[in-house]
């Protein structure tokens, strides 16, 4: 069993909400966070399966559709793989945000998803997001957690983005 690393998208790899980018329906609009891809890079070469998880409910809401979001999952696993690093996998919920589905975060369906396939310990990995639900969706599924922000958490360990917890998540592992 492998430890790994689950990272949510919008706001802890990518912009959301920011002056050039409200929400993210093509890949031209996918801009990485500052030390984004450094950070996933340096992760890969510490020996870590990396995994995006994210609710992407703009696809049932009919905002997006499904192969609009691949295309935009394909370029951050490109920008993530120019600087050294590597996306094993992106999983997503495609679902309305009350679908009451087991995918959507808070819900650990997709962590506990790729955990099956790729044999993956989640007692020894990791899940990384921006909003409690991520934090939520991490302790469901038994791993440790870390925040990404400024907001009150019930997060193992807090940072203000993805590159400046990457010593706290390498300790985390050991």
């Amino acid at each position: 069993m492998k430890k790994a690393i689950f990272l949510d998208r919008d706001g802890v790899l990518n912009e959301v909400l920011s002056d050039r980018v409200k929400f993210v329906n093509k890949p031209e609009q996918l801009y990485l966070l500052e030390g984004a891809a450094e950070a996933v890079s340096e992760l890969t070469r510490a020996g870590y399966e990396i995994f995006v998880v994210t609710n992407q409910g703009g696809v049932g809401l009919g905002f997006l559709k499904e192969i609009e979001l691949k295309r935009i999952h394909e370029r951050l696993q490109e920008l993530v793989a120019e600087k050294g690093g590597h996306i094993k996998e992106v999983a997503y919920c495609p679902h309305k945000p009350k679908a009451g589905c087991e995918c959507r975060k808070p819900n650990a369906g997709m962590l506990v998803d790729l955990a099956e396939r790729h044999h993956l310990d989640l007692a020894k990995s990791i899940m990384v997001g921006d909003h409690e639900r991520d934090i939520e969706a991490g302790k469901k599924a038994g791993c440790k957690t870390v925040f990404i922000g400024p907001d009150p958490t019930s997060a193992d360990i807090q940072a203000s983005s993805l590159f400046e917890a990457v010593e706290d998540i390498l300790e985390m592992l050991k």
